[in-house]
């Protein structure tokens, strides 16, 4: 165990400041300081708000990693750090910081995608990915199919929404209902004392001509509002509890369905779901009945380790120093629209798959900067 890369991630794409440290596929330490509370009065993520709080609470929080894992700095091999996709400014508190802290002890940079590292955390729960792993990312931002034949430099997206995402909808008929902010974890609980099959919402994109797997959520979420109006306008009470089972059932529905039918149409015996919405406790049913029935093993990390966190972003960098990746230079900069095709980001003098002797950590670097 001591031989396996040991690796500091910092995550910041939007508004949990993660640090997480892996040795290898193990689990060190998971620190977060969340700023969610200061956006719920917002109803939404405010970028300006997420930044200066990932600034805040940024060294305290690697410091607190650092006590939890048991180690030093200097004990280091490498640290990794999202650099997209998400929000411009959090993303830059996160780099600019994994820069100071790698220049100063000497160590390898490595900037990482956020959603290759939603894949590449269910390492840290069961095990090494399997070759190809087809996954099922769902988010606040992102509800994608990917299939990846090595997390390190080969995911290819299978289909992706074209409008909403999961959470986004999730969010926006909480706001409707009144339940506040963020609306995933709310509308699960509420759903679980309603009746999915009370309303019969629109499931998007699944009709014969539509694409295979592609997603699609504002209909469900226009459809959702105009029901609650309508009861609304009439002077009637809104069920809450049903409308919030028939609507997660709606999105659940679908997201098993074309991910069940992605690794069908692939040959992919497995299924791997990541993201914050991987939380909810009706798609983790749905989705280990829908697998169990065709053959299909399913893997879903812990729920804190579905949403946003440093530890998905330390796992896939300990995976880049294991697979001897190339580091990232010092320009390294955050990319909020970073594709998925592209799972971290090289210097631009080392070609993918090379071993890199780590030349881009200047000398100065290696005398006492960090204390």
């Amino acid at each position: 165990m001591a031989d396996e890369p040991l690796v500091l991630g910092i995550e910041t794409s939007c508004d949990e400041t993660g640090v997480g440290i892996v040795r290898g596929t193990t689990l060190l330490a998971d620190a977060v300081a969340s700023s969610v509370d200061e956006h719920a009065r917002f109803g939404g993520v405010v970028p300006e708000v997420a930044s200066r709080a990932h600034l805040e609470a940024m060294v305290p929080t690697i410091e607190r990693a650092l006590k939890e894992a048991g180690v030093t700095a200097r004990d280091l091999d490498g640290i990794s750090v999202t650099a997209g996709p998400g929000l411009a400014g959090a993303l830059l508190v996160g780099v600019s910081a994994a820069k100071a802290y790698a220049y100063a002890l000497g160590k390898p940079l490595y900037g990482v995608n956020h959603l290759a590292s939603h894949i590449c955390v269910d390492q840290l729960e069961h095990g090494k990915l399997p070759e190809p792993t087809m996954a099922l990312l769902v988010s606040g931002g992102h509800s994608s199919l990917l299939l990846s034949s090595d997390i390190t430099s080969d995911v290819r997206p299978m289909g992706a929404t074209i409008d909403d995402a999961a959470g986004e909808a999730f969010d926006k008929i909480a706001r409707v209902l009144n339940l506040g902010f963020p609306g995933g974890p709310v509308i699960d609980r509420y759903a679980r004392e309603g009746d999915p099959n009370s309303i019969s919402f629109p499931r998007g994109l699944t009709g014969p001509r539509d694409p295979a797997y592609d997603f699609s959520f504002s209909g469900l979420k226009t459809a959702v509002a105009r029901w609650i109006e309508a009861k609304r306008n009439a002077g009637e009470d809104v069920p809450v509890r049903d409308v919030s089972a028939s609507f997660q059932e709606a999105v659940v529905d679908v997201l098993t369905r074309k991910a069940v039918r992605a690794c069908k149409d692939e040959g992919v015996d497995h299924l791997m779901i990541g993201g914050g919405v991987a939380a909810n406790s009706r798609l983790r049913a749905l989705a280990q009945e829908r697998c169990e029935a065709a053959g299909i093993r399913l893997r879903v990390p812990r729920p804190k380790l579905c949403t946003d966190n440093g530890a998905m972003v330390a796992a896939l960098g300990a995976e880049m120093v294991a697979r001897n990746r190339a580091a990232s230079d010092w320009d390294l900069s955050a990319d909020s629209s970073l594709p998925v095709t592209d799972p971290h980001v090289p210097g631009r003098n080392n070609g993918h798959g090379h071993t890199h002797d780590h030349d881009h950590v200047h000398e100065v670097s290696k005398d006492n900067l960090y204390s």
